[in-house]
């Protein structure tokens, strides 16, 4: 079994390229938190128990675009749903490991964490969920202290408001250039844009998100069910 010290040195340097690119993206979106009214302690209490950066991007945005609570908390628990998926795909190699470490192990997994580990577990290397664990958070550690700097950046630098759809938007770009492009996805992809373009169109501003992830889901469940039919 390998020592605490030798995990830490197994997955500090795999961890290395996902801590680097959270604090390009964490000091954004800390400025924008602190443009959303929040303050440095309450933006590391999100990054502590939401972590997720597609999910503090999107509260920020719509809050400043005085988007309904409902609205936000709906389209914030869509977008991380895809965490469930992730966890679920690492059980296989947490059947082994006790259910606290494997807890934590997922509630800790994001998009950049996931593709690491699972590059890591399906390498033919040694690799188990400790070190896999401590990926996840020298990761949330990183993202964490990002917020915190954008925050108080934030309090001396100001950020247009303008900037919000900005920032929605592209993550929503990264978060589709990960995806596998087939049938379900492009279907999923064009609907969910078109159904926020039409509720733009409409005047309704508050649920274009909401609809137009629900429409992107039920074009993708469809299309999928047709290809198995």
């Amino acid at each position: 079994m390998r020592t605490r010290d030798s995990a830490v040195k197994q997955a500090f340097p795999a961890a290395l390229p996902v801590m680097a690119g959270y604090v390009v993206l964490g000091i954004p979106c800390g400025i924008l938190g602190t443009q959303a009214g929040m303050s440095a302690a309450q933006i590391a209490l999100m990054s502590l128990l939401l972590y997720s950066g597609a999910g503090q991007y999107l509260i920020a945005s719509m809050w400043l675009a005085a988007s309904p609570m409902a609205s936000i908390v709906l389209s914030v628990s869509l977008v991380n749903s895809r965490q469930t998926l992730y966890a679920a795909a690492m059980a296989r190699f947490c059947r082994r490991t006790g259910r606290r470490l494997s807890t934590l192990f997922a509630a800790t997994l994001t998009d950049e964490s996931f593709g690491v580990n699972l590059a890591r577990f399906t390498s033919g290397e040694p690799w188990s969920v400790r070190e896999a664990t401590l990926v996840n958070l020298f990761a949330q550690g990183a993202w964490v202290l990002a917020n915190v700097a954008g925050a108080a950046l934030g309090a001396v630098l100001p950020v247009p408001t303008a900037l919000a759809s900005f920032a929605m938007t592209s993550i929503f770009i990264c978060l589709l250039c990960i995806q596998r492009f087939d049938r379900p996805a492009r279907a999923a992809a064009l609907s969910a844009a078109a159904g926020v373009c039409l509720c733009k169109l409409l005047g309704w501003t508050g649920p274009a998100i909401l609809a137009g992830a629900l429409l992107g889901i039920v074009a993708s469940l469809l299309t999928r069910g047709g290809e198995v039919s």
